[in-house]
């Protein structure tokens, strides 16, 4: 396999929905995004890959370092930029307010 011809991304995992804050979603993630070679078992009936590509995720601190990686390893990739979230700060007693 070789996997200087895949596509990867470069991205900033979104918060969980179980989450109220934005802990752990600072990190950049490098990961393959072509790798979709799947099958489903006909006896089993559970979904398999033979791909081990297809799991290949990294974290990184910065944008940059994530990018000087994928470039030092020459892979392709795509950086998706983060949306901004728009805040909207409200107050408990601003329910009582007629």
């Amino acid at each position: 396999m070789n996997m200087k011809s895949n596509n990867f991304l470069i991205f900033q995992p979104s918060k969980s929905a179980m989450q109220s804050g934005l802990g752990k979603s600072e990190k950049w993630c490098l990961s393959n995004s072509t790798a979709n070679e799947s099958f489903i078992n006909s006896v089993f009936c559970w979904t398999g890959s033979s791909n081990s590509e297809k799991n290949l995720t990294l974290f990184f601190d910065t944008l940059e370092s994530a990018v000087r990686y994928a470039e030092s390893k020459s892979f392709k990739f795509d950086v998706i930029e983060p949306k901004k979230r728009k805040v909207i700060k409200k107050s408990y007693s601003r329910n009582f307010i007629k």
